[in-house]
């Protein structure tokens, strides 16, 4: 008998209600042409997509883990978090979002007076060109204008010339503290795991004390298998994981055209997955066709 493949799930990928390129129901489309069985939409700061995505998913036959990917600050540090299966009616953990929402608004309207002050062929009303009606507004917008104005062929580009958060045009935005971003998801019924903790463009990434700290917290898992990650970032991940009784997810970051990041090139196992639901509530099930 010809064993059974092992289910394809992808926990980390972007529509355009943030940072990415397609829809929601583009998104889906995309991941059943990967091969894609469970898919993960994460965008950032918002649970704006996750009602056309299922809605999509089920049509395309495929099962569907609604989340957010939160973006944290700590010690002047980035540091993202992955929420699954959260309580979209919890008014602590939404009213957190919107106040990073109204925050990056601001924040992207100051980068843009920077650049263009400097002589970058930029303005702001570019840049609110590519956020969508309910789009939570992000860099890669500003990029998206400058590929629009044929400043630049690829988002990458403006991150390494322009966007990155050690460029002298990065302006900070509010982000909640990583401890306090997991106590709310938490207590929202939903699953925390660290974004691509070790993330080589960002230093040493997360230290091993801060994730102690959102252990304690209600940290449920560390995102191992990653682009962004080498064999070194993997195995401190399975070190720290297995000290601390952390869940191991890998995901493809995808953003569509965006980024070069490709749907399923890292995935997670389906134990892992079945640990992620076994910490949820139940409030927000996975959907399954």
């Amino acid at each position: 008998m010809t064993p059974t493949p092992e289910p394809v799930i992808d926990l980390h990928t972007h529509s355009n209600v943030s940072d990415g390129t397609e829809s929601p129901a583009e998104l889906v489309e995309s991941a059943k042409a990967a091969g894609i069985d469970v898919l993960a939409i994460t965008d950032h700061d918002t649970v704006g997509g996750w009602a056309e995505a299922a809605e999509a998913a089920s049509a395309a036959g495929i099962a569907l883990v609604r989340g957010i990917e939160i973006s944290c600050a700590y010690d002047g540090a980035s540091l993202h978090l992955l929420a699954y299966l959260p309580d979209p009616d919890d008014e602590a953990l939404m009213c957190e979002l919107e106040r990073a929402r109204r925050s990056r608004v601001s924040r992207l309207e100051r980068m843009v007076d920077l650049m263009a002050a400097d002589g970058i062929n930029i303005t702001y009303d570019e840049v609110l060109a590519q956020v969508g009606t309910g789009t939570t507004p992000g860099r890669p917008h500003i990029a998206d204008a400058l590929i629009v104005n044929g400043t630049i062929t690829h988002r990458d580009d403006a991150f390494v010339e322009w966007l990155a958060d050690d460029s002298p045009y990065y302006v900070s935005h509010y982000a909640p503290d990583p401890v306090r971003a997991v106590e709310l998801v938490a207590e929202a019924g939903g699953v925390p795991v660290i974004a691509h903790p070790y993330t080589r463009t960002r230093g040493e990434g997360v230290a091993d004390e801060l994730v102690e700290q959102m252990y304690a917290a209600g940290l449920v898992g560390l995102e191992a298998y990653h682009r962004d990650h080498g064999p070194a970032e993997v195995e401190r991940a399975r070190v720290l994981a297995g000290r601390l009784g952390l869940v191991l997810t890998g995901s493809s970051d995808y953003h569509g055209e965006g980024k070069h990041n490709q749907l399923a090139e890292h995935t997670t196992s389906p134990e892992a997955l079945a640990a992620i639901e076994a910490a949820a509530s139940g409030v927000t099930p996975v959907l399954r066709p």
